[in-house]
């Protein structure tokens, strides 16, 4: 299979909630150096996400990409699941 190139983004992030159907809510956290002081400075955002078949546990670490508008909030769609969460 061959890599299609796309002007898409794509972000890899942690389910939060998957309390919706065919929805998944995704933790995105990125790390920067603040500009002044220097530091390390961790900063998060949530997206909502389209999980066509429900395949999304919480813990999970998954990649979406961008897409177009699915609902009022949804304008990514989850691509792969790349680790399961442990089930206890």
């Amino acid at each position: 299979m061959s890599e299609v190139k796309t002007n898409k983004r794509t972000l890899e992030g942690t389910v939060v909630s998957n309390k919706g159907e065919q929805t998944v809510v995704v933790q995105v956290e990125r790390k920067f150096l603040h500009p002044r002081y220097r530091k390390t400075v961790r900063s998060h955002k949530k997206y909502m996400a389209h999980d066509a078949e429900n395949t999304c546990n919480i813990g999970d670490t998954v990649r979406i990409i961008e897409s177009a508008p699915i609902s009022r909030r949804k304008r990514w769609v989850m691509e792969t699941v790349l680790t399961r969460a442990e089930q206890l």
